[in-house]
């Protein structure tokens, strides 16, 4: 029933040679942790970014097909405003995540990217739940499935929350030193 699939891994009683762990030895895995979280990261943004795309494609072609009082509902009003809407978070959430992915990798952006995408995927999921009316919330279509994919991304690889918290360390941390160099210039 769900595009997307998690499940827990454990390893109990699992011994690692000192030169098969992670930066070469006990205790020097940071980097690499860092690194895996910034790939992590930017997976869940184009994971969202595609769910995204793939509810707004699915609610403009619903509201180009569906007809309400002799039209179709793509020409009302507040069908419109929501597509422009959807059409509007998909594309930002797209240009964050390509913007997060050059190179280096960059943990802020990768962070913003991840934060901004997973949201605007559960909102536009949302979004073209309602643009289908009552079949949105049914497994005829694909969109309560997209919807239902998205609810988990804000969690993944850690809750948008902690994602934000260290977000805002790495923000501020950043304006600290930055603000200490203009006053030593």
């Amino acid at each position: 029933m769900r595009g997307l699939d998690s499940c827990a891994l454990h390893f109990e009683g699992c011994r690692v040679s000192a030169r098969d762990l992670l930066g070469g030895g006990v205790g020097r895995g940071d980097v690499q942790r860092a690194g895996a979280l910034a790939i992590a990261r930017l997976g869940v943004a184009a994971t969202a970014v595609g769910l995204a795309q793939a509810a707004f494609e699915a609610a403009l072609r619903y509201a180009q097909q569906r007809t309400t009082f002799g039209k179709p509902i793509a020409q009302h009003q507040a069908i419109q405003l929501a597509l422009a809407d959807m059409a509007t978070a998909v594309t930002a959430a797209r240009l964050l995540t390509a913007d997060a992915a050059g190179e280096p990798l960059d943990a802020i952006r990768g962070a913003m990217a991840k934060v901004y995408a997973s949201e605007a995927a559960y909102t536009v999921t949302l979004d073209s739940m309602r643009v289908h009316g009552g079949y949105g919330y049914t497994s005829e279509f694909p969109v309560e499935r997209y919807y239902r994919d998205a609810a988990r991304l804000a969690s993944s690889p850690m809750p948008n929350t902690v994602e934000r918290r260290e977000l805002a360390r790495a923000l501020t941390a950043t304006s600290r030193a930055a603000g200490s160099r203009e006053t030593r210039g």
